[in-house]
């Protein structure tokens, strides 16, 4: 039987990977205002096998307000943040960033509140 996953990242890849994560991390926190966009954290960092761009997966906690709001704002500062990145790794390139908000814990807390109405006898509400 051969399995069909995915080659695993290189360390390299690994290491920008989690350098990443913990950078714009930091970044996030010290220049957006939670104000404005919510309380941001980074689930995941996705990079391409050239380390040319990456994918940065955000949670998101907020009101409705925010969250309209964060998408945007994301995207306004990504350039920012990839220059700041830039200019504290010690790479030949600095990945170009692509942010998306990440709904999994979001719709992870839906199903657990449906399985939970329904270990109830209540009907789910979706």
């Amino acid at each position: 039987m051969s399995s069909h996953l995915p080659p695993a990242p290189s360390r390299r890849i690994q290491r920008v990977t989690e350098l990443l994560r913990r950078e714009v991390s930091e970044l996030l926190r010290r220049e957006l205002n939670v104000e404005e966009v919510g309380l941001l954290s980074i689930n995941e960092v996705k990079v391409a096998p050239d380390l040319k761009t990456a994918t940065v997966f955000v949670g998101f906690v907020g009101n409705r307000q925010q969250r309209s709001a964060a998408p945007e704002k994301l995207a306004k500062r990504a350039k920012h943040i990839q220059m700041m990145l830039g200019s504290q790794m010690s790479m030949k390139w600095t990945p170009v960033l692509n942010f998306l908000l990440d709904e999994s814990v979001e719709k992870g807390n839906r199903v657990i509140a449906i399985l939970e109405s329904i270990e109830k006898g209540q009907s789910p509400s979706a």
